[in-house]
């Protein structure tokens, strides 16, 4: 145990800080969870699974209680997972603009 004042305050805080870290973790989980199960089962709802699962994973790393490199990749293999399926419509690519024609100096 702490005997020092801001040692006893410190671990008051990451005791508190634990159990929040631990909920927000579990909501994470949760969230992937079901969109895995949703695309695995086939299920109609992915797409509004996954925006819950962005949510989640976008305020954890807000928080700071998982990396944002780690939230970037669950959502990115989640998508890549849910574009797979016919749930959920892959979005259009844009056209390619075309470049315009490069003006030449004329010689005299």
């Amino acid at each position: 145990m702490p005997i020092i004042k801001s040692a006893k305050k410190a671990l008051r805080q990451s005791e508190s800080n634990k159990i929040f870290n631990d909920a927000t973790r579990a909501k994470v989980k949760n969230a992937v969870k079901g969109v895995k199960s949703a695309i695995n089962l086939k299920k109609d709802n992915v797409a509004e699974l996954l925006s819950i699962a962005y949510k989640e994973l976008d305020i954890a790393a807000k928080k700071h209680v998982i990396h944002k490199n780690k939230a970037a990749r669950l959502k990115s293999r989640l998508t890549k997972a849910a574009g797979k399926t016919d749930n959920i419509a892959p979005k259009p690519k844009k056209a390619a603009k075309k470049a315009a024609p490069k003006k030449t100096a004329k010689k005299k």
